[in-house]
């Protein structure tokens, strides 16, 4: 959609010019029909659209041929395509949050904006407890096809992009610095690997300097994409209740992992479960049953055709149980009276599916496909 009186590359350019804010784009966006905004102007035009002076001076340079090839170059260079508001690509389901961004700068599979997603962050200081529940829970949410979506920090975001890797859904790491820029620089490998498997996406133009503020903005993002958020240990004043409050604010639920009430990292997301903004969750199949209900995860393996694993690799009887743990989860009850198996071999397909990594057990002794 080459969007009435704006084109992909002139939202660029406003983004991209020092002094024009978020507010300023809005407005010129929405009275884009009658001052539509186009390279090449001049500064005495954009003073008519109701730029002030320094900002019309600014964005006339920007709009310049030259500028704007050299813009285009610099993305080339660092590998990133970017996804405007004018772009019909653009998600819906972030496009209806209060303060979309108007630009999107991404490298990696643009496709995984097309599917349900799920939020899932928490603190840095992860525990055990903390990582490994986040990476296990991400990892049965992707495999049902829901892209897992989180901000690549270390701790609990850095295990719940791990787990999702694992499935078929993917992930996406939203960046508070430029999308060509790995932060923090120990998660360069994991970089690597979204920016393959999955997707990366940030709002900082390449090149904008760090500024930690990016970090608690970017959070109405990674909320704004998902469907759902998924907290994992939270303590007071934490990063992830921004995220949060965010989802809240754009009437996403919030599930909470219940952890210890004597672990500082768990008293945030325990104080949102007291003052009831947030559901307890104590397994994944808690975040599935609310996807179930949305038309777009219901199309995911339609229009996703890897979402259907094969099974010809599997020997009988694990291809038949996988079969099964592929239409969802299933307690040890379910699969025997389904597949017909005895205890004997019924465990021993799900310890061989297990140890494969096609498979994992869930609280209560449930079992779901990776």
């Amino acid at each position: 959609m080459a969007d009435k009186g704006f084109s992909r590359e002139t939202l660029v350019a406003l983004h991209e010019t020092e002094g024009i804010g978020w507010k300023t784009i809005s407005r010129l966006w929405d009275a884009r029909e009658e001052k539509p905004i186009a390279p090449g102007m001049r500064e005495a035009d954009l003073r008519d659209a109701g730029l002030a002076p320094k900002a019309a001076a600014s964005l006339a340079a920007r709009l310049s041929p030259q500028a704007m090839e050299a813009a285009v170059e610099r993305r080339r260079r660092g590998g990133l395509d970017v996804v405007t508001w004018a772009d019909p690509e653009y998600p819906s389901l972030l496009r209806s949050i209060e303060d979309p961004p108007p630009v999107l700068y991404w490298k990696g599979r643009p496709e995984l904006l097309r599917r349900v997603a799920v939020g899932v962050v928490g603190t840095r200081l992860a525990t055990a407890y903390g990582r490994h529940v986040a990476e296990e829970y991400a990892a049965v949410i992707s495999a049902e096809g829901a892209a897992v979506v989180s901000g690549m920090a270390k701790g609990i975001d850095t295990a719940a992009h791990r787990g999702a890797l694992r499935g078929s859904g993917g992930t996406i790491a939203v960046l508070g610095t430029p999308a060509d820029q790995i932060y923090p620089p120990e998660n360069r490998r994991l970089y690597e690997e979204i920016a393959e498997r999955g997707l990366v996406l940030s709002e900082a133009p390449p090149d904008a300097p760090y500024h930690p503020g990016m970090f608690p903005i970017r959070n109405r993002i990674i909320s704004g994409l998902s469907l759902c958020v998924v907290i994992v240990e939270a303590p007071d004043r934490s990063g992830a209740l921004i995220t949060a409050d965010r989802a809240i604010e754009q009437d996403r639920p919030v599930f909470i992992v219940p952890g210890p009430v004597t672990s500082p990292r768990s008293i945030g997301g325990l104080r949102m479960l007291r003052e009831d903004t947030a559901r307890a969750m104590i397994g994944p199949e808690d975040v599935l049953a609310h996807l179930r209900s949305h038309p777009g995860f219901r199309a995911i393996r339609e229009e996703f055709p890897e979402n259907k694993p094969a099974t010809d690799d599997l020997p009988e009887p694990e291809a038949a149980v996988y079969a099964l743990l592929l239409d969802g989860p299933r307690t040890i009850d379910e699969l025997a009276s389904a597949s017909g198996l005895g205890p004997g071999p019924l465990h021993a397909a799900l310890l061989a599916l297990q140890i494969k990594r096609k498979a994992v057990q869930q609280p209560g002794s449930a079992y779901a496909a990776l």
